[in-house]
Protein backbone atom coordinates (compact mmCIF):
# COMPACT_ATOMS: atom_id res chain seq x y z
CA UNK A 1 0.00 0.00 0.00
CA UNK A 2 1.05 3.50 -0.86
CA UNK A 3 2.35 5.44 2.26
CA UNK A 4 -0.01 8.49 2.07
CA UNK A 5 -2.60 5.47 3.18
CA UNK A 6 -0.83 4.79 6.18
CA UNK A 7 -2.79 6.57 9.63
CA UNK A 8 -1.01 8.52 11.59
CA UNK A 9 0.43 5.98 14.70
CA UNK A 10 0.75 3.31 12.59
CA UNK A 11 4.68 1.67 11.82
CA UNK A 12 5.18 0.51 8.73
CA UNK A 13 8.09 -1.29 6.66
CA UNK A 14 9.56 0.37 3.40
CA UNK A 15 9.07 -2.40 0.81
CA UNK A 16 9.88 -0.16 -2.38
CA UNK A 17 10.51 2.80 -3.25
CA UNK A 18 8.82 3.96 -7.33
CA UNK A 19 10.99 6.90 -8.90
CA UNK A 20 14.10 7.02 -10.44
CA UNK A 21 17.94 7.27 -9.42
CA UNK A 22 17.62 10.50 -8.11
CA UNK A 23 14.52 10.40 -6.10
CA UNK A 24 15.72 6.85 -4.89
CA UNK A 25 19.11 8.26 -3.83
CA UNK A 26 17.51 11.06 -2.00
CA UNK A 27 15.67 8.80 0.38
CA UNK A 28 18.36 5.77 0.55
CA UNK A 29 20.88 9.09 1.72
CA UNK A 30 18.53 10.31 4.66
CA UNK A 31 18.40 6.41 5.48
CA UNK A 32 15.12 5.83 3.78
CA UNK A 33 15.16 2.26 1.55
CA UNK A 34 13.63 -0.62 1.60
CA UNK A 35 13.56 -3.02 4.38
CA UNK A 36 13.70 0.06 7.07
CA UNK A 37 10.75 0.56 9.42
CA UNK A 38 9.02 3.89 9.93
CA UNK A 39 6.03 5.71 12.15
CA UNK A 40 3.86 7.86 10.68
CA UNK A 41 3.81 11.11 12.47
CA UNK A 42 1.13 13.18 11.06
CA UNK A 43 -1.11 12.35 7.68
CA UNK A 44 -3.48 15.64 7.41
CA UNK A 45 -3.87 17.78 4.24
CA UNK A 46 -0.39 19.49 4.08
CA UNK A 47 3.07 17.11 4.07
CA UNK A 48 2.67 13.46 5.69
CA UNK A 49 5.65 13.29 8.69
CA UNK A 50 7.28 10.53 9.17
CA UNK A 51 9.75 9.03 11.51
CA UNK A 52 12.67 6.86 11.91
CA UNK A 53 15.23 6.48 14.77
CA UNK A 54 14.47 10.16 16.25
CA UNK A 55 14.95 11.79 11.96
CA UNK A 56 11.52 13.08 10.90
CA UNK A 57 10.73 13.56 7.00
CA UNK A 58 8.27 15.75 5.83
CA UNK A 59 6.70 14.51 2.22
CA UNK A 60 4.45 15.80 -0.14
CA UNK A 61 1.21 13.92 -1.30
CA UNK A 62 2.93 12.61 -4.61
CA UNK A 63 6.04 11.33 -2.84
CA UNK A 64 4.15 9.24 -0.18
CA UNK A 65 2.43 7.82 -3.09
CA UNK A 66 5.52 6.47 -4.50
CA UNK A 67 6.34 4.96 -1.42
CA UNK A 68 4.88 1.48 -1.33
CA UNK A 69 4.84 -0.05 2.75
CA UNK A 70 3.63 -3.27 4.35
CA UNK A 71 1.83 -2.65 7.95
CA UNK A 72 4.08 -3.80 11.16
CA UNK A 73 1.47 -5.63 13.26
Amino acid sequence: MPLSMVRPGQRVRIAEIRGGRGLIGKFTHMGFYPGVEIEVISNRPGPLIVSRGGVKLGLGYGMANRILVSLIP
